[in-house]
């Protein structure tokens, strides 16, 4: 008997030969988010440089495994809606993963929120964006309450008395979550409420309205709105339509004597994407809400909100190229097919090196962008018309080149990367979002149509910027020449067409201006030049790929 079981016990204690595992990459973390020499040196161009060695350290940060790990975790245990406590009371809270507290505590603590309002150093926007660039590595969804934060103090202060007693918390580099009264918090985070069902992004046809009371610039709102993220911020800038006409209004959670405002979460979103932040539907009833700026001009007041959101759109997108791009390129050093490792086989090589001129170009647009409103923000009235421009230009374009973008990305890995543990699904999915929130692409074409005409100042500032760098290079001269053949008939129906030239040349003269020869002589090639296919991977045999994908990749080839 002992002798017939002594091979199955040998069995049993034998390793599973069958699960050794071979020709897969070590996990990617920790890596440095930072490694980017676009981003980098958009930083210093752009009037940062001083902010270089935070940088590089929330970028360790970023790419650490402990951050990493928030992020999976914060989009698993998604947000949960709580209308009402055990007694049968509305409390309208929404519960988050601690996860999510982690990735918010350090985001307002690096100054992403807020904080650059309340910084006179010259490139402190720019920093803020190069910040999101390198934390953004972590998980989209949070993005979105630091963003509308940054964002409501400019539009805030067109009423100073508001600004004065919540400005200060509102560039807090402190997160205090939790709803209690603001002026007794140490930080605010602030949202926004504009879209309705029946409107989307014309708002104007708005029906929340806002009803004045006894007390001078108080109303009370009473309306339901379609779509409100991160309903867990202290303050939101709400548009309603005042005897006046279409205003905007402050509306807190918690009233200045303790007391709940009515701001009744009907649901939560159930999103494609973005799934770790809370997307609401509110219903107003009886709201108590402060005027932000005239009665009649909500648009203008909350224009400059929008300005900054949409920046934060095009940061969000470039941030999300690089990091599928990193893991790309993570995957493709440590595998092989074929008898040679991945990045060793020239197509793959081509479309890594074609991913790489899209990710640079999207970040060296993105950094020239917050240049631009940081020198606005400072009275320069020349980078104030060129941000008006080119901000809504970048926003619809490379926004459009993200999906299409984390696709190739996620296919670098295979069927690996259709996985959820590899997180690429999880970025694919957030890609389209960033063409859709702040105005979907119509919109925002449309909206470069609009300031073409009626900002006169608008187009001589984009040909000024594409003018410095003029006979660099025959196919961007051409290109610019094209352009303004195309602005000479401009129609609605055209402007998609009208802005994509306008990116393309916009990203291009950046980069002959700024980037290394490899890389600027492809994307003239291949985005002005028409030597290029339909997908990436399809760049000219003349294409320096050895360079592009050293330069592109953190580690070089």
């Amino acid at each position: 008997m002992t002798a017939i079981l002594e091979p199955a016990a040998q069995a049993s204690a034998a390793p599973y030969a069958t699960h050794d595992v071979t020709n897969q990459p070590p996990p990617p973390a920790p890596y440095d988010a930072s490694e980017d020499a676009a981003l980098l040196e958009g930083l210093r161009r752009e009037g940062a440089g001083w902010a270089e060695d935070g940088i590089r350290r929330l970028g360790l940060r970023a790419g650490s495994i402990e951050a990493q790990e928030w992020g999976e975790l914060a989009n698993r245990h998604e947000p949960e809606l709580r209308t009402h406590d055990r007694y049968g009371h509305r409390v309208d809270e929404v519960d988050f993963h601690p996860s999510w507290h982690e990735l918010m505590r350090v985001a307002v603590a690096e100054g992403l929120a807020g904080a650059p309002w309340a910084d006179d150093r010259p490139g402190a926007h720019v920093a803020r964006t190069a910040g999101g660039l390198v934390w953004g590595h972590t998980e989209a969804g949070h993005g979105c309450p630091t963003s509308m934060t940054y964002a409501a103090v400019p539009a805030l202060r067109r009423q100073p008395e508001l600004a004065k007693v919540y400005e200060p918390l509102l560039t807090s580099r402190e997160y205090d979550p939790g709803l209690r009264v603001p002026a007794e918090k140490r930080g605010l985070l602030a949202g926004m409420g504009m879209t309705e069902k029946q409107g989307g992004s014309d708002v104007r046809s708005n029906t929340t309205t806002a009803a004045p009371t006894a007390e001078p610039g108080v109303y009370t709102l009473r309306g339901h709105k379609w779509f409100t993220s991160a309903p867990m911020c202290d303050l939101f800038l709400v548009l309603a339509q005042a005897p006046g006409g279409l205003s905007c209004f402050l509306v807190p959670r918690i009233l200045p004597d303790g007391t709940r405002n009515t701001f009744r979460i009907q649901r939560l979103k159930d999103k494609l994407g973005n799934r770790s932040n809370a997307s609401s539907e509110p219903e107003f009833d009886g709201t108590v809400a402060w005027l932000v700026g005239p009665e009649g001009q909500g648009v203008k007041t909350i224009i400059e909100m929008v300005n900054c959101t949409r920046l934060d759109c095009v940061m969000a997108s470039a941030t999300l190229m690089r990091k599928t791009l990193v893991e790309a390129g993570h995957h493709v050093r440590h595998r092989s097919a074929f008898g040679a490792r991945l990045i060793d086989q020239p197509l793959m090589r081509n479309v890594l090196a074609d991913l790489a001129l899209e990710s640079e170009a999207a970040t060296t647009l993105t950094l020239r962008l917050a240049g631009a409103a940081d020198r606005a923000v400072r009275g320069d009235e020349g980078e104030r018309a060129f941000r008006r421009i080119a901000t809504a230009v970048g926003k619809y374009w490379v926004t459009k080149r993200g999906p299409a973008f984390t696709a190739e990305a996620l296919e670098c890995l295979g069927g690996n990367g259709y996985v959820e543990e590899s997180g690429m699904p999880r970025h694919y999915r957030e890609a389209p979002l960033l063409s859709i929130w702040e105005g979907s692409g119509n919109v925002n074409a449309l909206d470069v149509l609009r300031a073409l005409g009626r900002e006169p100042g608008a187009a001589d500032a984009l040909f000024g910027e594409l003018a410095l760098a003029r006979g660099a290079d025959a196919r961007l001269d051409a290109a610019v020449t094209r352009l303004k053949g195309l602005l000479a008939t401009a129609s609605p129906s055209g402007a998609r067409r009208l802005v994509e030239l306008m990116a393309l040349t916009l990203q291009a003269s950046l980069l002959v201006r700024h980037a290394p020869p490899a890389v600027a002589d492809a994307f003239c090639a291949t985005r002005l030049g028409g030597d290029w296919g339909h997908a990436f991977g399809t760049l000219p045999d003349g294409a320096d790929l050895d360079a592009i994908v050293g330069r592109g990749l953190p580690g070089g080839v």
